[in-house]
């Protein structure tokens, strides 16, 4: 008999380890899920988790990149 290892069937967390907070929109630019999100993940069961995981590609529209940068509101004068 071969030993099995253990594994938990659930949906594995989206972090990309690129956790910063949108300013206005206040989900993370690495994984689009909100502060709450990320903090319940261990907590929540897989149907919950799953539901996020669906709903995260529509959230990626809603942070818009900025255009330039520090470099164009310097020389935007």
């Amino acid at each position: 008999m071969t030993n099995m290892v253990w594994k938990r069937n659930e949906v594995e967390s989206p972090c990309v380890q690129i956790c910063v907070v949108h300013p206005t929109e206040r989900i993370c630019t690495g994984c689009y899920r909100t502060i709450d999100e990320i903090t319940r993940w261990s907590k929540m069961d897989s149907t919950e988790r799953a539901g996020i995981m669906d709903e995260l590609p529509s959230r990626k529209p809603r942070l818009a990149k900025r255009r330039g940068g520090r470099s164009a509101r310097v020389n935007n004068t």
